[in-house]
């Protein structure tokens, strides 16, 4: 489960699930705290995910840029 967002949406909308039918407002309660819970937890590994993804391409492209043969000088 090493940070997955699918896992966790599946989570939540398994909280919302049961937060609707319960039938204790307590027992509610709780669902929807936990679905919140999951709904954070995958927005986060979503946003690390994007960082990670773009600090990944930047890197890349500073390897790349530094493998090009130097620009030809004129004389």
């Amino acid at each position: 489960m090493a940070d997955d967002p699918v896992f966790y949406r599946a989570r939540a909308a398994a909280e919302h699930a049961a937060a609707e039918a319960a039938t204790l407002d307590n027992v509610r309660d709780r669902c929807e705290r936990a679905e919140r819970a999951w709904t954070a937890m995958a927005e986060r590994a979503e946003r690390t995910r994007r960082q990670r993804d773009a600090r990944e391409a930047a890197t890349a492209a500073r390897v790349l840029d530094a493998a090009a043969p130097p620009p030809a000088s004129v004389d």
